[in-house]
């Protein structure tokens, strides 16, 4: 059974650091790329970091230079360390294992999302 569990969310005030996990289970971790996306009551849900399987990254501009994705493949881990938070990056945030990307996931894989709060 496929699982992707979302952990480390909390409460943070504005310039603080969190780092998220994603602890996965159920496909085999090294072989597919895996993405963080976060949403806001209202709105769609943005996708905010990947990572391939070479490890490559890429990030949205609002994340660029102080988020970062890295992902341990031995434990089947995705983690997202988040610095210098602001207010604006208040939002669940969701990892992701993206549709198609092989018989296991027809559609997008979703964990359960982990709530990030940035007081000001």
């Amino acid at each position: 059974q496929v699982q992707l569990v979302e952990s480390g969310g909390g409460l943070v005030q504005s310039g603080g650091s969190l780092t998220l996990s994603c602890a996965t289970s159920g496909f085999s971790f090294h072989a597919y790329v895996l993405r963080w996306f976060r949403q806001t009551p209202g709105k769609e849900r943005n996708l905010v970091a990947s990572i391939d399987t070479s490890e490559r990254t890429t990030y949205a501009d609002s994340a660029k230079g102080r988020f970062t994705i890295s992902r341990d493949n031995a434990k089947s881990v995705v983690y997202l360390k988040m610095n210098n938070l602001k207010p604006e990056d208040t939002a669940v945030y969701y990892c992701n294992v993206p549709a198609g990307s092989s018989w296991i996931f027809p559609n997008d894989g979703w964990g359960q999302g982990t709530q990030v709060t940035v007081s000001s």
